[in-house]
C-alpha cells in the first residue's frame, strides 16, 4: 500500500529526470482508509525526515485538508493525530503516480508501486 509516509520520499529517477522530479503526482487513485494503532512519538521523531509543503500539497490533492500550510513550532496532540491519519492511514490502492518533471507514470496496483524503469530510462 501506498502511504503518504512513503509517498513522501519518492522521486523520479528516470534518466536525467532532474527537475520537478518529487513529489510524484497522485491520479486515478483509489483512496482506502485504514486504522493504524497511534504512535505520535513515532510521528514526532519522524518531522524533521518530513518535506512540509509536498506532504501538504499531496494530502490536498487527495482531499485532505486537515494540516496546516506551515509545519508548526509547537504540536499539540490534535494536530499530531491528523498528521499520524494522514501519513498512516490514507492508502492508495490503486493509481498511478506522474512525475511532474518527465511525465514518467509509475502504476500503483494492490496498494504496491511499479517503480521499475526500461533500460533505457536508466541512467548509468
Amino acid at each position: 500500500m501506498v502511504r503518504l509516509i512513503t509517498h513522501n520520499m519518492l522521486a523520479c529517477h528516470v534518466k536525467n529526470c532532474t527537475k520537478d522530479n518529487f513529489p510524484l503526482s497522485f491520479s486515478e487513485v483509489e483512496l482506502v482508509i485504514r486504522p493504524a494503532p497511534e504512535n505520535l512519538e513515532f510521528i514526532q521523531r519522524f518531522l524533521p525526515k518530513l518535506d512540509w509543503p509536498a506532504l501538504v500539497d499531496t494530502a490536498r490533492s487527495l482531499g485532505d485538508e486537515s494540516l496546516p500550510e506551515q509545519m508548526p513550532d509547537q504540536w499539540t496532540e490534535d494536530q499530531l493525530k491528523a498528521l499520524h491519519h494522514v501519513l498512516m492511514e490514507l492508502h492508495v490502492e490503486e493509481g498511478n503516480m506522474t512525475c511532474r518533471g518527465c511525465g514518467h507514470v509509475y502504476p500503483i496496483s494492490n496498494g504496491i508501486p511499479n517503480m521499475l524503469l526500461a533500460e533505457h530510462e536508466v541512467g548509468r
